[in-house]
Order: C-alpha cells, then sequence, then structure tokens
C-alpha cells in the first residue's frame, strides 16, 4: 500500500512490552543509491536524546505509530556501522530540485509516496512554479522515471511534449 511522506512523520513508537510510548519518529533516513527508507531518527521519550529506529525492527505501521518489541529497537546513530555513510550524507528529498536530462527545470519535490512493504520510494510529486502550474497542474513522476539522484538535484528522462501524433491526418 502506498502511504505518503508526511504519514511517517511525528508518529509515536510503540512498544508492546511496555505498552506506552517509547519514542517519536521525526524524520525519515532516504537511501539515495536506491530510494529505501532505511529507518527513521526518533527523539527518545525517557533518554531526551536522538535515536535511530531501523525499518526491520518495525513490527507494524498502524494509525497510532509504529510497534516495536522494545526500547532495544531504537539503536544510538554511532552505533550502525553499515549505515554510516547514508547517516553521514542527510539526504533529504522534500525540496530537491528536479531537472529532466535535457536540463528542464521541472520543480521541486513537495511530496512522496512510499509502498510500505517494502519502504521504497514510488512516486515523486513535484511542484512547479506558478506559471507551469496554471498551464499544466501538479506533476507526478514515477520511480521508473529516476535517471540520477545527486546532492543537489533529481534527474529525471525527458516528459513527453506536447507534439501532434502523426497518425492525425485530415482528409479532404
Amino acid at each position: 500500500m502506498l502511504q505518503l511522506s508526511g504519514s511517517f512523520l511525528n508518529k509515536p513508537v510503540l512498544s508492546l512490552r511496555s505498552g506506552g510510548t517509547i519514542a517519536w519518529a521525526i524524520s525519515p533516513i532516504i537511501n539515495p543509491n536506491n530510494l529505501k527508507i532505511e529507518g527513521f531518527y526518533c527523539n527518545d521519550a525517557s533518554a531526551k536524546r536522538q535515536e535511530v529506529l531501523l525499518y526491520q525492527d518495525i513490527r507494524e505501521l498502524s494509525r497510532q505509530g509504529f510497534i516495536v518489541n522494545d526500547h532495544d529497537a531504537l539503536s544510538l546513530p554511532h552505533d550502525l556501522v553499515r549505515l554510516k555513510q547514508i547517516l553521514d550524507l542527510h539526504f533529504e528529498l522534500i525540496k530537491k530540485p528536479v531537472v529532466t536530462v535535457s536540463k528542464q527545470k521541472i520543480g521541486k519535490v513537495s511530496d512522496y509516496a512510499v509502498e510500505t512493504d517494502t519502504m521504497y520510494v514510488q512516486k515523486l510529486y513535484i511542484s512547479r512554479s506558478i506559471l507551469k502550474s496554471l498551464a499544466s497542474g501538479s506533476l507526478s513522476i514515477d520511480r521508473s522515471q529516476i535517471v540520477e539522484i545527486t546532492n543537489s538535484r533529481i534527474i529525471i528522462s525527458d516528459l513527453l511534449q506536447g507534439e501532434p501524433s502523426p497518425a492525425t491526418a485530415s482528409f479532404a
């Protein structure tokens, strides 16, 4: 099932063992190499520090929040050696500029949809300049259209232009 990015922000992390809130998820950790959400930065409710909740430690995603076994599901960022490079990037998808391969400016990422079973970003929603949005509205980009992701922008394949189809010939 697809869910928008906002449904993951400011959610409580609930422990099955204690039956209460152990942390609050504040932002996702996105791997820019494959657009997978690897985990979430969380504010620990008891220790008052920032910790990481890995996606594989989440038992269930519910409307109430992220359900985990217990407080041991949270890790300190410096303990996650395999994710060190991704954590050091501080990659943010929202407000990232989007351009085509032919260097046409499309807009900026305003939201994205995540497949909750795999935690891969499937769609990017692009906000465009006022003039472009009046002419053609907002735009959604599928992950298959993404060519490259850099620290400064997202490059997508060229969009189809409104060219006349060769099949529409006029008959006299």
